[in-house]
């Protein structure tokens, strides 16, 4: 889980929701309804934040950890920044938090009665990060996945009143697809983490070393490792899909553009060669829109 770019000082909340500009996938598009936008912006600004606080990126000068009742001795500790979002994202359904992203939070989970676990299962992902660096195997990492892409989805279901059994199932299958495509792109930058994604049990399948992902450019192995793991994404894009054709109208669209952003992803990591090494390949808008078109025909 790695940011688009370093926050503002000094506003954490317009700085953390910049972000969004800089996802794979529209985050709360022009086309929505305005309460939805409000919304999933405020359910975006809760997951971006808790990602910053477990990856160490808050805005320089502890605006942050000071809205959280965090001291500055204490504004380093990963762990005890996320005790204390947590402390405040309980006070969203029984009182009132200090933090203005929660705040911004506290009229969605009102509105469209929201509950705690999603939220707490990406907190929970965060904490994860902070003591499991490595992922011995692949249903390991689905297990991750699980805390730390698949509450999304299910906020997005619910904040649109379109929640059910089955949309879960295949809102899962996309948002696990989309956290193990941004996994790919960010190799370099997680290895500078000291995290790695890839699953040890594929990384000596393929006969790659860690010193093999700390390398300028990607070597043969590498490359095919990276491209395994890249089909996996797609094939569960493709086993989401029907997620868009459960719908209709604007959530169609905006469905249809979490599937397009991991796909055209997906398209920008193959014309790299799969050589993810040099920095995140990122796909244009042009080819962004042409899937999304893939999408909403059925075609993908």
């Amino acid at each position: 889980m790695t940011p688009a770019r370093t926050a503002r000082a000094g506003d954490p909340e317009r700085g953390t929701l910049d972000k969004a500009a800089d996802e794979n996938f529209p985050v709360a598009p022009f086309f929505l309804p305005k309460a939805w936008r409000a919304d999933l912006m405020a359910v975006y600004g809760f997951a971006r934040l808790v990602d910053d606080i477990g990856d160490g990126d808050l805005a320089p000068g502890g605006a942050d950890a000071r809205l959280l009742g965090v001291s500055p001795e204490e504004a380093k500790d990963r762990l005890v920044l996320l005790d204390a979002f947590e402390a405040d994202l309980r006070k969203v359904f029984d009182s009132t938090p200090g933090h203005p992203l929660l705040r911004r939070l506290q009229p969605t989970v009102r509105r469209t009665g929201l509950t705690p676990e999603p939220f707490l299962g990406l907190i929970a992902a965060n904490r994860q990060d902070q003591f499991v660096k490595r992922y011995e195997t692949y249903d390991d990492l689905l297990a991750y996945c699980e805390l730390s892409a698949n509450p999304v989805g299910r906020l997005v279901l619910s904040v649109t009143g379109t929640s059910t059994p089955e949309r879960v199932r295949l809102s899962d299958a996309i948002c696990t697809a989309l956290q193990i495509v941004e996994h790919l792109q960010d190799v370099a930058e997680d290895l500078g983490r000291d995290r790695i994604y890839l699953p040890a049990e594929d990384m000596k399948r393929f006969h790659v070393q860690e010193a093999d992902l700390a390398t300028p450019t990607a070597g043969a192995s590498a490359r095919a490792l990276v491209a395994y793991e890249a089909e996996r994404a797609r094939n569960l894009l493709n086993e989401g899909t029907p997620l868009v054709g459960s719908v209709h109208g604007r959530l169609k669209l905006l469905l249809a553009g979490f599937v397009a952003g991991g796909r055209a992803a997906i398209q920008a990591i193959a014309a790299a060669e799969y050589d993810v090494l040099p920095g995140p390949p990122k796909p244009g808008k042009i080819q962004l829109l042409r899937e999304v078109g893939v999408t909403l025909r059925g075609e993908g």
